[in-house]
């Protein structure tokens, strides 16, 4: 089988969709800054059948995220389906007048010099295999931004904007890019958007492939 890779390793949404794809039969390659979540995520993820790696990597150094993406296909197989769903930092987020273009600098390096650096690292592998899935996963200031969120609100747009362009232009290489917006909170009791709900969405967008932009619950005006 082929391998999952999930940028942005945690115990919410990253677990539930790690525990899913690897339940479809993938290796799941699991790649966070920290250690101990790695560690417990794959003992997890065992306990539950799924063959799961960590590899540690920090999605604002490119070197280290593009070693640990060719390290998960060098051991596990070649990377399928990716998924990048960091949680970005407090600090991301400012007010507007606060924020000045030194505030961009880590935002736009985390919502699109990463993306760019994860899609570089396993699109050759990708195109080897004849198909595959980049999942990018957004809160709603993706496509409303908020005064209050700058820099997550720049930023996301412009990893919106790259995710269309990659959608439009790999559609033809049967390499499907899709988005899913999340509007709120993820949180177990959440209708919509638990991690475990997420999770199915999220698969399915794997397997019917259709569209580029989807919404986990509607936006409130």
């Amino acid at each position: 089988m082929t391998t999952f890779a999930l940028v942005g390793a945690g115990p919410g949404l990253g677990l539930a969709t790690a525990r899913r794809f690897g339940a479809a039969g993938h290796d799941v390659a699991l790649i966070s800054r920290s250690a101990e979540h790695l560690d417990a995520l794959t003992a997890e993820l065992g306990r539950d059948g799924v063959r799961a790696r960590g590899h540690r990597a920090d999605v604002l150094d490119p070197e280290s995220l593009t070693s640990a993406l060719q390290e998960a296909a060098e051991a596990q197989g070649p990377v399928e389906i990716l998924q990048y769903s960091p949680v970005p930092r407090a600090d991301f987020m400012k007010p507007v007048l606060d924020t000045t273009a030194e505030d961009l600098d880590d935002p736009l390096a985390f919502s699109l010099g990463a993306p760019l650096t994860c899609v570089n690292a396993v699109l050759p592998g990708m195109r080897a295999l004849g198909r595959g899935t980049l999942l990018f996963v957004n809160g709603g200031s993706a496509v409303r931004p908020h005064p209050e969120r700058a820099g997550t609100s720049i930023a996301f747009a412009a990893e919106s904007a790259y995710a269309r362009m990659l959608h439009e232009v790999l559609a033809g290489e049967n390499i499907h890019v899709t988005q899913l917006i999340v509007p709120g909170a993820i949180s177990p009791d959440a209708e919509h958007s638990s991690p475990g709900v997420l999770a199915d969405r999220l698969h399915t967008l794997h397997t019917e492939r259709s569209g580029f932009r989807h919404y986990a619950e509607p936006m409130p005006d």
